[in-house]
């Protein structure tokens, strides 16, 4: 009796563990195309004002970059508790007569904006604690950041998890590329997620080179091969490169 006691105290106490590592928050990629010659009127009006009206309304800000490639690309994450609270959230942030000020003194030069793309995500179980990458970036030199999303064939996301989950961030790592954070995305009518995620390299060059000497080893060829033989998993790769804007948390 007593062994079943303790046995049942343990699995009590395991699953408060888990439950506590898991991230259910919702979070939400935005992507802000602007105007040519707009981007400085936006990176001032987050710097100066939104990101701390974000957070006036329950928003947590993630983290902001530049696209590396694109002068007129802004991307960041921000994250929730949930679907709900993401929508009141904006709802009240729209609404703020601080925020309504803000937006038209910052355009009377111009609107800012042609254009917002927004892609909700979910952290896959695998993800690493994005806080402690927070922590480790901030003491490191400054990383540029690579954003990479991957579009599986039918059915065959699972089989990329548990290779990602069992394989490919260790070799990531060996490499010398910093896992960031690993998402899902959240699709309608049922589509079949992407899986999204952010690396860290000291330089554009250097990431390059990294995932170069990665295809190239054995160990990896291995496990692609293996995690292959009922078929090709992934259909196609998108990859972005970014730099940190100076008020991001993740840098």
């Amino acid at each position: 009796m007593k062994k079943l006691i303790l046995c049942m105290l343990l699995l009590v106490g395991f699953s408060a563990a888990w439950a506590q590592n898991t991230d259910t928050r919702l979070y939400e990629l935005r992507i802000y195309h602007t105007n040519d010659g707009r981007m400085n009127a936006l990176i001032q009006r987050f710097t100066n004002h939104t990101t701390k009206l974000f957070e006036k309304h329950g928003m947590t800000n993630e983290g902001y970059w530049l696209d590396m490639a694109d002068s007129n690309k802004l991307l960041y994450i921000v994250s929730f508790p949930n679907l709900a609270a993401r929508d009141s959230a904006w709802k009240a942030f729209i609404a703020d007569p601080e925020w309504k000020k803000v937006a038209a003194d910052s355009e009377k030069d111009g609107k800012i904006l042609k254009g917002i793309e927004s892609i909700y995500l979910n952290k896959t179980d695998f993800s690493t604690n994005i806080k402690h990458r927070k922590k480790r970036a901030v003491k490191k030199h400054p990383y540029v950041f690579e954003l990479r999303t991957y579009y599986c064939l039918p059915d065959r996301l699972p089989a990329l998890e548990t290779r990602f989950r069992n394989h490919t961030m260790r070799l990531f790592e060996k490499h010398g590329m910093v896992n960031i954070a690993y998402w899902k995305t959240v699709e309608k009518d049922g589509q079949q997620p992407r899986l999204v995620y952010i690396l860290a390299h000291p330089s554009e060059a250097a990431g390059k080179a990294a995932f170069d000497a990665f295809r190239q080893d054995p160990a990896w060829i291995k496990v692609r091969d293996d995690s292959e033989k009922d078929g090709k998993i992934v259909d196609k790769i998108e990859s972005v490169y970014m730099k940190p804007l100076a008020f991001s948390k993740i840098k």
